[in-house]
């Protein structure tokens, strides 16, 4: 076997590294997208804008989102990453305690632009339909996960019947809400939340309403 033989058989068997990507700007760029999000919706969004608002190369944004779409569910989904930290979730020893102690206080002022950030994510979605599975698994799913564990801790604790309809049941504030932003275009409040919770989801499990129901 020659030099030159075992010079190409030697790169035949070394891996080529490639560059490697650098996420230290991710969350800046996720900011971003929300900021123009909320501000021109997602018809008048562009790469180029959250780019500039980011401080970031377009390509840079390219490398790590292959589409608006992709850019707009992480956005949203880290938005919310938050609201849904299941080691926080809350143990208050009864269901309707747990639901309202997961109700975030929220400013008029961050709950319109959540609102804006939502109609931005329907608009995609009516564009972009194939993305639907993308926007539920990162935006949906996990809230759906949170009320699960909370509706088998009831059953756990004999508070509800081990007969309920846990699938469905877990999707009802998550479906409301999403109806609520999405389709309404409405705020979400502690009054509808609680409101939702006292007359949805405790008649739902077979419980009765709650005796002072804004607490």
């Amino acid at each position: 076997m020659t030099q030159l033989d075992l010079t190409e058989d030697t790169a035949e068997k070394t891996p080529k590294l490639g560059r490697k990507r650098d996420h230290t700007r991710d969350v800046d760029i996720l900011d971003a997208a929300l900021e123009v999000l909320a501000e021109t919706g997602y018809d008048g969004m562009t790469i180029d804008m959250v780019a500039s608002r980011a401080k970031a190369g377009k390509g840079t944004v390219y490398r790590r989102w292959a589409s608006k779409g992709e850019l707009v569910i992480e956005a949203v989904a880290c938005m919310k990453k938050g609201d849904f930290d299941l080691s926080r979730l809350p143990n208050t020893g009864t269901l309707r305690g747990d639901f309202i102690a997961m109700i975030k206080p929220r400013s008029m002022e961050e709950a319109d632009k959540k609102l804006k950030i939502m109609a931005g994510l329907a608009s995609m979605l009516s564009r972009d339909p194939e993305l639907a599975d993308a926007a539920n698994a990162a935006i949906v799913e996990p809230r759906v996960s949170m009320d699960r564990i909370l509706l088998r801790r009831a059953i756990d604790r004999g508070e509800i019947s081990a007969d309920c309809d846990i699938e469905t049941i877990s999707h009802l504030t998550a479906s409301m809400v999403a109806y609520r932003t999405l389709i309404q275009r409405k705020v979400i409040d502690r009054e509808f939340l609680v409101s939702l919770i006292d007359n949805v989801l405790l008649p739902a499990v077979g419980l009765a309403r709650a005796t002072h129901p804004l607490m």
